[in-house]
């Protein structure tokens, strides 16, 4: 035995150890396992074990032990047991040991537990034991047991603090990672510290370099006056501050894309009104932006639109009906075809603003049925051509016995017909307007080209949206709201088919789309025709 300095200083030596083991790290298990070992020695145990009340509270289970192998855990469930039931007898717990200690065949003579306590509520046991039957636990040793026990309860208390503030932060580091908006977190000097995976595809900033920069290097929101806001006006340090500012403007993200954003923030501030830092909640407002360019684009569009043909029908109307004029028929005749004209004029547009409503309802009628097409395209050619200049030659090209297509004729009717105006208004030197088509894979290839301004590259995706009209001097003199080739794609769309163009600015365009077969065709009627190709006796030419 330890003389009885040595022992109150091995005493010491054993806390003080503890006590910086709980204080330098959170490891639960790492810490338990000090106490038992330590708790084994300094009362000259030979074995021991700390067991924990699971999540429900009620059933102990060991979590270390000293000189016990994990196999021989379960063996001691029924001591376990007895230790949670406030009610059993110490002669019950006697009876348990041995035979617990019969059944592992340990020299399990004497037991010393103590639970472990957090105000008040027990949250497991230590439990020493020895093999000598000579030597009892005196009341010193059962005094030091518990205060290992008591270090034993704060080291739990602390790593199970810990552990939840470690689950915590995880869950919401998750859901800030899965966030669909944009989300960075800045400290006190605006510096980001966090930057979530929908920042990084919004900015095209990776993570690793936009940590540690400052928000307005990263960000940059610009004003409609292009001045960086986040240095002229950042809404964090409006005095007094305001409750979750938002700010809206554009960005340029790192792969030089512009985009348009709204950036809602989060601030803390001290008690003294110190800025200590925010979360920035940060959503793509791009298409929201364009939409009402669109529709202010529209609205203009369509005022001109629908002014021109009233002032027109008004104008030849009231110089019609003057009292004092007596017109001879050619007049009259002459006034009354543009009346009706610029009627026709008003009844086309306001049906094309019908069909958009139908389409964003998502209800576009159609009366399906077997179609000529190039009987069809031969009447619509007619049409246009009746109008236009005679710098135009009109061709068409289908190969003999085209089989029908199964399509609505009227909505068919429009889309050929806004494709050849849209040839003829954007080729105003004239030349080769040609449409035409050939069977493939059982459909119909059907195209309209011209040899006009083209297309840029950069407006090609973007001429098949509502309200869209590109941006050049020739098409801001055209008339039209916009709407033709979105809806052409819409009815090509809606028979199953698709619409696309290829172009070269200053070489012509080309659309090309496909329609569904009015019925499956036999082989020895089956031929492709390229586009280029033509068919004899399948050009007409007319204008």
């Amino acid at each position: 035995m330890l003389e009885l300095g040595d022992y109150q200083l091995r005493q010491r030596d054993y806390l003080l150890r503890i006590s910086q083991a709980i204080t330098a790290q959170l490891d639960l298990q790492t810490v338990l396992s000090l106490v038992v070992e330590y708790a084994v020695e300094i009362v000259a145990g030979n074995y021991g074990f700390i067991a924990l009340y699971e999540s429900s509270g009620k059933t102990l289970r060991i979590a270390v032990a000293q000189g016990i192998a994990p196999e021989q855990y379960p063996a001691f469930d029924p001591l376990l047991r007895t230790l949670a039931d406030p009610d059993a007898s110490r002669d019950a717990r006697s009876r348990v040991l041995w035979e617990t200690a019969e059944e592992l065949r340990l020299p399990l003579r004497q037991m010393v537990s103590l639970p472990l306590l957090i105000r008040g509520r027990p949250i497991g046991f230590i439990v020493v034991f020895r093999a000598a039957v000579n030597v009892a636990f005196t009341m010193a040793d059962r005094s030091l047991i518990e205060t290992f026990a008591t270090q034993a309860a704060v080291a739990v208390q602390n790593a199970r603090l810990y552990q939840a503030a470690v689950q915590e932060q995880q869950r919401l580091n998750a859901i800030i990672e899965q966030s669909a908006d944009g989300v960075m977190i800045l400290d006190s000097r605006w510096r980001i510290t966090t930057f979530n995976r929908a920042m990084e595809h919004l900015t095209g900033w990776p993570r690793e370099e936009a940590i540690g920069r400052p928000c307005a290097e990263v960000l940059g929101i610009r004003d409609d006056r292009d001045r960086n806001i986040c240095l002229v006006a950042c809404p964090l340090q409006r005095r007094p501050p305001v409750p979750n500012p938002t700010v809206e403007g554009r960005i340029t993200t790192r792969d030089g894309r512009e985009r348009y954003i709204s950036s809602r923030y989060s601030p803390t501030y001290a008690p003294d009104g110190a800025f200590m830092g925010a979360i920035a909640n940060v959503r793509d407002i791009t298409a929201r932006k364009l939409e009402e360019q669109q529709q202010a684009t529209f609205i203009s569009v369509i005022s001109h639109e629908l002014k021109t043909p009233v002032a027109i029908i008004k104008g030849y109307a009231s110089t019609l009906r003057r009292p004092d004029a007596d017109w001879d028929r050619a007049t009259l005749q002459e006034g009354l075809a543009v009346i009706e004209e610029e009627a026709d004029r008003l009844d086309t547009l306001i049906g094309n603003l019908l069909d958009v409503s139908r389409l964003q309802a998502g209800a576009l009628p159609l009366q399906l049925g077997a179609v000529d097409l190039p009987a069809l395209a031969t009447r619509v050619v007619q049409g246009i051509a009746a109008t236009a200049s005679d710098a135009f030659e009109f061709q068409i090209r289908f190969p003999p016995h085209m089989p029908p297509v199964h399509a609505d004729e009227e909505r068919l009717r429009m889309v050929l017909a806004n494709l050849l105006s849209n040839a003829v208004k954007y080729s105003p030197d004239g030349g080769i307007v040609r449409v035409g088509g050939w069977v493939e894979d059982n459909q119909a290839i059907v195209y309209v080209s011209d040899q006009g301004i083209g297309i840029a590259p950069e407006d090609q995706a973007r001429i098949f949206e509502r309200f869209y009209r590109v941006d050049n001097t020739l098409g801001r003199q055209t008339q039209g709201a916009g709407l033709g080739l979105y809806l052409a794609r819409a009815i090509v769309e809606a028979h199953g088919g698709q619409l696309r163009v290829e172009s070269q600015p200053g070489r012509g365009s080309r659309f090309i789309f496909t329609l569904p077969l009015e019925r499956r065709r036999l082989p020895d009627e089956t031929r492709t025709l390229e586009p280029q190709e033509s068919a004899t006796g399948s050009s007409s030419e007319t204008g």
